[in-house]
Order: C-alpha cells, then structure tokens, then sequence
C-alpha cells in the first residue's frame, strides 16, 4: 500500500482550485498536472501569468522548468521550509483534508480520490469564503455576488 499525492492549483485572485490525486510528485506527474491544470484555468478564463511551488523535486526538474517557460509563465518557488509563503495553498489543504478526506470515513484511498471532483465542484461553487466577502470561487470569477 502507498501513498497518494494531492497536486493543487489555486488561482491566487478567485481562490478557484484544481486538485489530482497522483502515485508521485516526480517530474512526469508534475509537469502533466501542470499542463492539465493551465488547460482547465484556461477554460474558464483564467489567464496564468505565474506558477508558485514549493522545491519538491518534481517542481524544480528540468522538465517542468522548460513548460513553463515555453509558455512564457514565470516561476516563483517558495522558501525553503517555510510554507507560510505559499499561504493560499497551505491554507486550501487544511480545508481539503477537514472538509473532504477526513470528514467521513471512506472506505479505501481509491473511493476518496473517487469523492474528490464532487467535493471540489462543492468548494469551487457553493462554498462561501471569508476572504472572498462570503462568495465562491465561481462567484468571483464570474463577478457576480
């Protein structure tokens, strides 16, 4: 049995999210999450201009470095050990595990992943946030209240 790792993009401005669950954080899994995640901002009109990762391996190879820029996005990397520079992001995990892969007990890791778009279409559309004057995601994006 083995571990699964939670990809996340966060639109910085909306706090609009996209999350996979992949076997790895190696730079195949990275960079493929990276061009799916900037297909599925572009799709709904979210334009990115920078990409904010920490300094796992995956996010620092070669690979994903030369995607972004061919793309002509800039590439910021947090701190070393300091996840509070990636606030937003820290942030939208603690309220991922509280709310979605802790909050009631699943079965298997499989049938969590399986619950993971249906919670996060939930976060990204209904779910009001503080910091957004209690609107979602979509909300925001769509400029609507």
């Amino acid at each position: 049995m083995g571990y699964d790792f939670l990809h996340v993009a966060i639109d910085d401005a909306t706090r609009l999210a996209y999350v996979e669950v992949l076997p790895d954080e190696k730079r195949w899994s990275t960079t493929g999450f990276l061009i799916r995640a900037l297909r599925w901002f572009k799709e709904r009109g979210v334009r990115v201009e920078r990409v904010m990762t920490d300094n796992g391996s995956g996010y620092i190879a070669r690979l994903f470095r030369k995607v972004l820029r061919m793309l002509g996005i800039r590439h910021i990397r947090t701190r070393p050990y300091t996840p509070k520079t990636n606030g937003k992001a820290e942030r939208f995990i603690q309220t991922m595990l509280r709310e979605w892969a802790y909050a009631i007990p699943f079965p298997s890791s499989h049938r969590r992943a399986v619950d993971l778009p249906r919670w996060l279409a939930w976060y990204n559309h209904h779910r009001p946030h503080v910091s957004l004057a209690r609107r979602s995601p979509a909300q925001v994006l769509a400029g609507t209240t």
